[in-house]
């Protein structure tokens, strides 16, 4: 059974094997099983879902969506859950500002899945991320990974929001900062020693110090029953009839429009960060496409915002994981997960965050592939290298860079070698920035 994995999984190809990909999986878990509790209380809660059936949802629609990704598209390590930022629109935006039923919006996010499972059938999505130039693949990594870095940043209390400045330093006379600056340099440390498994045992050791000097509460118990997901199971069928005015259109549209270039992104910069991308595209994108549409549909369902590719996936390739087996693990854990919330709730932001500034750091070398002495490259490459920090967005990182390219290539006269394509995703993404300001 175990050569049957390892061949199916071409373990001896990408030169992996069963430890380097179950160590992979735990961290990619480890990395994103926050929004398990996240998700419910401090988001979706907020509609008047039922917290615990969004905690269930959550975590089968995850494990759903990578056990899909691992064993149809035999990906790297690219998990998905429930996509951040998307969540907040859903919730805010749409349920708490347009004031409509959250029953409704699970209904719009249905309608969008359908309409993305169509282009991806269509071919459309994987033509759009092949038509991208290398340039802007190679920013759109970098982008991610600062972006990632300033998550981490965030999370660990080493940056905090300020009024005059927007951002500063964080207080180094809290507590949790100092587990995150530990982290930090402990792993830095061990990843300068190219010790195996550096970010997971960072992790680890965190998690540990955190309890011992009781800045980590110790759960009180380790089993819990999985809640019930009957309230919001099926509820985004029931009120499809809802979706009947212009308002409710446009909702479905940015659903459609947020979570097609959050993912492209995502998938872009993963697959970058994995050393995928030849002759300027990524093998199998297809499958991982289908993968990722499916799982949007399965989430509106059961009863979640819409679903996308997570980027703290690429804590799992920085550790060596590089087939769909990684993904695996990963489902496996969302679902145990569901028996044992009180023990996941050691793993604390400051538990995670270094290990997403690390991975910033290893994400910031696909940045030597652009052109930085042509400016016209350089311009939108720095557009969406230093959007998607400043945004909080991905998909509008993105959108800032498309909008330029055609504009600096047209003016050094090289207006011909932009792709049909790039210049309607300029016009496409101007319309999407409208939309979204509207």
């Amino acid at each position: 059974m175990l050569n049957s994995i390892s061949k199916y999984f071409d373990f001896e190809n990408r030169n992996t094997n069963f430890k380097k990909e179950t160590i992979a999986g735990i961290t990619t878990f480890v990395s994103m099983v926050y929004i398990l509790f996240v998700n419910p209380p401090n988001v979706l809660g907020v509609t008047g879902m039922d917290k615990g059936a969004i905690f269930t949802a959550t975590a089968f629609a995850s494990a759903f969506g990578c056990f899909l990704m691992g064993f149809l598209a035999n990906y790297p390590p690219i998990a998905i859950s429930a996509s951040l930022g998307i969540n907040a629109f859903f919730a805010y935006s749409v349920c708490l500002g347009m004031h409509v039923e959250w029953q409704t919006a699970l209904s719009g996010v249905f309608v969008a899945s359908i309409i993305f499972i169509i282009l991806t059938a269509l071919k459309l999505r994987e033509k759009i991320i092949d038509a991208i130039p290398a340039d802007l693949k190679a920013a759109i990594g970098g982008g991610i990974g600062l972006f990632i870095a300033f998550l981490g940043l965030q999370d660990g209390g080493l940056v905090m929001g300020n009024k005059e400045t927007l951002v500063s330093l964080g207080s180094l006379h809290t507590g949790t900062t100092w587990i995150t600056i530990f982290g930090l340099v402990i792993t830095l440390v061990m990843m300068s020693m190219k010790i195996p498994g550096a970010i997971f045992i960072g992790m680890v050791l965190n998690t540990i110090l955190g309890m011992a000097v009781g800045l980590i509460p110790l759960p009180t118990h380790l089993v819990s029953s999985i809640p019930s997901i009957a309230p919001t199971f099926g509820q985004a069928i029931t009120h499809i009839g809802n979706i009947d005015s212009v308002q409710m259109v446009v909702v479905v549209l940015t659903f459609l429009l947020v979570t097609f270039f959050d993912t492209a992104g995502t998938l872009v910069g993963l697959a970058q960060q994995a050393g995928l991308i030849k002759d300027n595209k990524i093998p199998n994108v297809g499958k991982a496409l289908i993968a990722d549409s499916s799982t949007m549909m399965v989430g509106s369902i059961l009863g979640t915002s819409p679903m996308g590719a997570f980027v703290e996936s690429s804590a799992g390739i920085a550790v060596g994981g590089r087939t769909g087996f990684t993904t695996i693990v990963v489902g496996i854990l969302f679902i145990l997960g569901t028996f044992f919330s009180p023990l996941l709730s050691v793993i604390t932001t400051q538990v995670t965050a270094p290990a997403l500034i690390i991975v910033g750091i290893l994400m910031a070398q696909s940045l030597k592939q652009v052109h930085w002495e042509e400016f016209e490259i350089a311009a939108p490459s720095f557009l969406i290298l230093v959007g998607m920090p400043f945004t909080y967005s991905i998909a509008d990182g993105i959108a800032l860079g498309f909008i330029v390219y055609p504009i600096t290539m047209i003016a050094a006269k090289r207006g011909k070698e932009v792709s049909a394509m790039m210049y309607a995703l300029a016009v496409v993404f101007v319309i999407f920035l409208w939309i979204l300001n509207s």
